[in-house]
Formats: C-alpha cells, structure tokens, sequence
C-alpha cells in the first residue's frame, strides 16, 4: 500500500518525547501550554506499521526531540523491542540518530539538531526481532529560526474524537484502510451442515467375540487420536468361532505351508520337479498367509484390536461394552470436522449454476463470516418438485467447522458478474435505528465517527456508497470504545508516558 500521510499541526512548549518538567511544561488539565516554538505532529502507515509521530518544528541549530508511537498493524499492538534510527537527509548528506530501545512499550525518542535550513527527507528506520521497516516523510522544512517556524506553521484546529495511543494499545482494537473491491447481488439463505464424503468411516468386528472398551469416557462426539486403542473382541472361553484357536490353527498352516514352499522351490531350482508342482505349493503358501496375517491384524493383548484410522471424533456407537458381536458388525463410526458439506438451496427464480455462483459466505461457529474458497461447488439440483420448490447447492467446506451435523447456518451466495466499488469490513460498521456510520482515523490519535450510505453487503464486507473514499482508514475492532469516548464529553489529557 502507498504511503498515506496525514498531517496535524497544533502548537505546543516543546516536544512530548521530554520527561523533565521544565521541558514538558502542561496546565492543570494536563494540556501543553503555548510556546513560540511550534509542534507537528505526522500520521503514516506502510503495510506493516503505523507510525504517529510528534515532533517541534525543525529549526537550525536547536535540538528536535520526536516521540515516535510505532504500532504493529497486525493486530494493532505497540512494537516493544527493537531499535528506530530518524535520519534528515537531503540530496547525498544529512544527519541521523539511533536510539536502541523504546523509552516505554511502542514509544522511541530520538533527537536531531539540524545544521542549516532546507528542505529534507525525514526518515524513520524501525528495526524490530519480527521484521523491518522504512517509513518516509518528504519535503520536511527546517526553518532559520523560531519565529519563521512560528509564521509559516498553522495552528491546527481543535475537533474530532481524541483516543491516545496508550488507550487503543491496552484493548482490542484494529483499523484497516478502505479500498475498492468487488461486490455482487447478494441471495441470503440458510444451509444445513453434512457429512462430507470420505470424512467419516465405520469400524466392524474383524472376528466374533466380546466387546470390551479400553477407551475411558467412550461416548459420542469424545475426540480420538489416529491409532487410538478404542475397544477390543475377545472370544476367550468361547467353544466355537474363537479367534485365538482360528489364530493358532492359522499360524500352524502358514508355518507347515511356508516349509513345503521352501522345500520344493530348491527342488525346482534343480528341476527336480516340474513348474506345475513347484507353482501349486507356491499358491497354496500365498493364501495360508494371507489368512494368517488377516486374522493376526490388529490382534493384541485382550483379543481383536479396534483402533481409529485418523484423528476425529465418535460419530456413533453402535454396540454397547460386555456385547458379544459376531464378525462384519458395526461397531463405531469415526468423523472429523475438518471437511464439511453444507447443503444451501436457491429459488428456481435465480437460475442457479455452478456458472452462475460467483462466491459463498457462511457464519462460523463464531457468529462470524467465512468465505468457501473457489471451486468447491460441488453440485447444483437441476429440476424442482412440488413440494420442494427450491433447488438444492452442495458446497464443500474445507475449513475446520465445528458446528454440529444437522445444524442450521445463515448463507449468502453471491450471482452473476462483480462490479467495483468502496468496500469496508462490516465489523467497521455502526448502526443507529437503520443509520450506519464509522470511525475513521484522521490522525495517530485523532478520529471522527462519519455517517456512510450502505449498498450490497457480501459476507465480511459491506459496499459504501458515500461517506467514505479509498486510502481512509476505519476501525474495525475498539471502535465502539472511540464512539464512547465521542458521547463522554471530555477530552484525555495529553499526557503520554514517554
């Protein structure tokens, strides 16, 4: 993203960046007392950092301190380790400073003392354990004096809603900037979850015998581990169909089978006896083999193991623990949550197709919107009844729904062609009896809650008709918080802890 800046100039003493009194002189509201040296105060942000930054204008000769506020975007928390170097460049030459640290948690206060008056790039270079960042601020003047400053920096005008760096870093908060987006005619439905295909399995006995669980707490939807150890059949004590004598008798053919294999094959490597001889033992070898692993799997300590052949929950139970069940019966079916088939349905009206469905939203176990990744409309119903005059859209979901099977979910699905226009998060929006508005940041701690026309709203996002332009940036998170700030009538100090 472009660089956006914003610029707030208000006259202040000296610069917040100073700790001691005599330099950071305020009245008993804790407002900056007037000076003749002017503050600025810049509001930037790049893709991975905002930076608010106050500073007294430059002018030769005399000691700038910055309080530079550095938030992390993501997740709008202040940077907390790392060290900022401020550089005033023009043309090939120009002075810098590094300090190492933050002064407080997001907060670094370099100096710079200009040598002659220009105009300059300031640069701020923020280096950080996570990741790195340069942010710069063209055509920045240094003034001969004072009182050129003085004439040449607007006082800025009191207004807006004042929420300090400090406040939005103790809370949930996060901004994100307009853009232009696509935004289709919207069809709002609902949809019932499903199994998907291949994401559940049923387990049967593999012999007769007693159901025994090994498994504590064995009970629908428990979770299970890929290889869990769920029950065992044992047919101990059992005259007939009994899995261990099947497995001995089992064992005694392959060992006697495997012994007359080894046997003719050295004779038919002497061609001692023929090819049709050596081959039928061969056969005879292959299939005692066969059965006696077959009936060896998964047999263990206790009888037949049943183990879950991947991470998943109980679906179903279908015996209970102490049943004798006889071989094939099912036992227990495995599923998992991490595919699902949402089944939705559209009116014949829409002339729906698998063409036809430009995108699908539902509402998470969280309340929230997510948005189907492309292609995975599985079908589209073809022809309607009477008593089913909707037609049904399967849609496969390959994220991690936790939602029961069977349970219902709002739907949006989107048709036809995408056309351009402003878009913001609807977590941005505010509604007051149908009105809606936002937050929008005019500045590092400065904002304004505007009042915005609504078109189609897609899932996360909601068209903005009016109110709004691309490169704004709204609050998304915290901003119910600003808009209390707005009615309380009062104004935070400007106190920050530098």
């Amino acid at each position: 993203m472009k660089y956006i800046y914003i610029v707030c100039i208000s006259l202040f003493l000296f610069s917040c960046g100073n700790n001691e009194e005599e330099d950071h002189a305020h009245d008993a509201e804790g407002n900056h007392l007037s000076s003749g040296v002017p503050m600025i105060s810049k509001t930037i942000w790049t893709d991975q950092t905002e930076l608010f930054v106050e500073f007294p204008a430059l002018v030769e000769g005399k000691i700038s301190k910055f309080a530079a506020h550095f938030t992390v975007l993501d997740k709008h928390q202040p940077v907390r380790q790392g060290s900022v170097t401020v550089s005033l460049i023009k043309g090939d030459s120009g002075i810098r400073h590094t300090v190492e640290s933050p002064s407080s948690p997001g907060i670094f206060s370099p100096a710079l003392q200009p040598k002659e008056p220009g105009t300059y790039d300031l640069i701020f270079d923020l280096k950080t354990p996570e990741y790195s960042d340069r942010i710069v601020i063209e055509n920045v003047h240094v003034y001969a004096s004072a009182a050129e400053a003085s004439e040449n920096v607007t006082e800025a005008e009191d207004g807006g809603i004042s929420f300090l760096k400090e406040q939005a870093w103790k809370i949930d908060f996060q901004t994100e900037p307009v853009t232009m987006g696509e935004v289709y005619d919207i069809v709002n439905t609902s949809g019932v979850w499903q199994a998907a295909p291949g994401t559940y399995k049923t387990l049967a006995a593999g012999a007769n015998g007693m159901v025994d669980f090994v498994a504590e707490n064995l009970t629908e939807g428990s979770e299970v581990k890929k290889g869990q150890l769920l029950m065992t059949l044992s047919s101990e004590g059992l005259s007939s169909n009994n899995i261990q004598a099947e497995i001995a008798q089992a064992k005694a053919r392959y060992d006697q089978a495997k012994a007359e294999y080894e046997r003719k094959k050295e004779l038919y490597e002497d061609k001692i006896v023929p090819r049709a001889e050596f081959e039928k033992v061969e056969s005879d070898f292959r299939v005692a083999e066969s059965n006696y692993r077959a009936l060896a799997s998964n047999y263990g300590a206790g009888g037949k193991q049943i183990r879950t052949p991947f991470d998943g929950f109980i679906k179903s139970i279908s015996t209970s623990n102490g049943d004798y069940v006889e071989q094939g019966a099912n036992l227990v079916s495995i599923g998992t949550d991490k595919s699902r088939l949402l089944k939705t349905q559209l009116s014949a009206s829409h002339n729906p197709s698998k063409e036809a469905i430009a995108k699908v939203w539902y509402r998470n176990d969280e309340g929230n919107w997510s948005e189907v990744e492309d292609g995975s409309i599985v079908s589209v119903g073809k022809e309607v009844e009477d008593r089913k005059p909707m037609i049904p859209v399967y849609v496969k979901v390959n994220d991690v729904v936790e939602m029961p099977e069977g349970s219902f979910t709002e739907v949006q699905i989107a048709l036809g062609e995408a056309e351009t226009g402003i878009v913001v998060p609807e977590a941005a929006l505010l509604e007051d009896y149908g009105n809606y508005s936002v937050i929008v940041q005019t500045g590092g701690e400065s904002f304004e809650r505007r009042p915005v026309k609504i078109g189609k709203r897609n899932g996360k996002s909601a068209q903005v008709l009016s109110g709004l332009e691309a490169g704004d940036v709204v609050v998304t998170i915290g901003n119910y918080q600003v808009k209390m700030a707005s009615m309380s009538g009062q104004t935070p100090a400007h106190g920050h802890d530098h």
